[in-house]
């Protein structure tokens, strides 16, 4: 448990490019280093890093691996192949979401699973009680020994290549090669992130802050010609949400549950029991009385969490979870769970706004896709 503000090993590096920082559940991290457009812009049309260090890693070996991560999570880590990842909910018994993660499988005995900053230590003390009916099972919270970066956006392969031997082309999206050398420093490479981008996360075993500093430095050299940027959390929240990626604490957590999220394509039922089943099995076959839907605001307006939707007659029928100008869109957007009746494409909303109702549409997300 740490009650003190953290730094990750790229603090120095944040401060060196002007990033502007902020409190950020615990971690002192940059907001934005120029500004959240210029930086969201940069990363859908360029190139972006991001230090994502704060995340949480948790490794999980032994004979029983496979049989406590399918217990563990939604997804199905049978149908993975080795050198595979599966984006999941870990869901209570009740079918809330404990956190949403990815899960890296090595082998059928060993798994990485990486987890959101704010919920490592609840998430690893829950996967340990999990884990103690389990015989032949090791999960060691690697979190404090790893650093990650994130290299997101159309030139991310084009720039990281000439920094390794490892041919990016061969990791295809959501699997990952470890023991990769990139600018000389051992790493994981995975074909993943969190913005809609084509892209990599870097993750750094037994990370210092000499190894951050020359990774940090070779990434952004090798990037000058292709226009790289370093990216704050601020554009990191906006590109998210353009591409309808889920942020823990807003658009899921202990009260929601994935059928309810729009995640139902995460929950495997032809697998062996997992927390949560039967609930879900029902929700799913019934149908929930809510459900996670986009919206567009029709005039400039910017809806915020916690605002209240209402229906025509002014009735509350829903939460904002998330909203946002979207700055490559132009559009000011949001996600919000609606009563069940009211989450049809093109249906008429309303967003409260310090007091008055502001008009707004059901639309079909992701808001935005890239195109391949």
């Amino acid at each position: 448990m740490h009650s003190e503000i953290r730094r990750t090993p790229f603090y120095n590096m944040h401060v060196k490019y002007g990033g502007k920082i902020v409190d950020f559940h615990g971690w002192e991290l940059p907001v934005e280093f120029s500004t959240i457009i210029e930086e969201h812009n940069c990363v859908r049309e360029r190139v972006g890093l991001f230090d994502v260090s704060h995340m949480g890693e948790v490794m999980v070996e032994g004979d029983s691996a496979m049989d406590f991560v399918q217990s563990l999570i939604t997804n199905n880590a049978q149908r993975l192949v080795d050198g595979q990842i599966c984006y999941t909910p870990m869901c209570y018994a009740n079918g809330t979401i404990v956190d949403d993660c990815l899960v890296y499988r090595y082998n059928p005995k060993k798994f990485f699973i990486v987890i959101n900053a704010s919920n490592v230590d609840k998430d690893f003390q829950w996967m340990k009680e999990h884990g103690a009916s389990f015989e032949n099972l090791s999960l060691v919270n690697l979190s404090d020994t790893f650093g990650q970066l994130a290299l997101q956006g159309p030139f991310a392969e084009k720039l990281l290549q000439p920094l390794t031997d490892c041919d990016l082309s061969e990791i295809t999206y959501y699997h990952f090669r470890a023991e990769v050398m990139v600018a000389g420093i051992k790493t994981l490479v995975s074909r993943t992130g969190y913005t809609g981008e084509d892209g990599f996360e870097i993750y750094i075993p037994e990370i210092t802050q000499e190894k951050a500093e020359i990774l940090w430095d070779a990434i952004m050299n090798a990037g000058a010609d292709s226009g790289i940027q370093p990216i704050g959390l601020g554009a990191r929240d906006t590109l998210r949400l353009e591409s309808r990626l889920m942020l823990y604490g807003n658009d899921i957590d202990d009260t929601t549950t994935p059928i309810e999220a729009g995640l139902s394509w995460t929950v495997k039922f032809k697998k062996p029991e997992f927390n949560g089943m039967a609930v879900l099995r029902e929700q799913k076959s019934a149908g929930t009385p809510r459900r996670l839907v986009g919206f567009e605001m029709v005039k400039k307006s910017v809806p915020r969490q916690g605002y209240d939707v209402v229906n025509s007659e002014g009735t509350v029928i829903g939460r904002v979870t998330s909203g946002s100008f979207a700055p490559y869109l132009k559009k000011y957007i949001g996600l919000a769970y609606v009563d069940s009746q009211y989450v049809e494409i093109g249906t008429s909303i309303g967003i409260s706004i310090r007091g008055r109702n502001y008009e707004a549409v059901v639309v079909e997300t992701p808001f935005y896709k890239r195109q391949a």
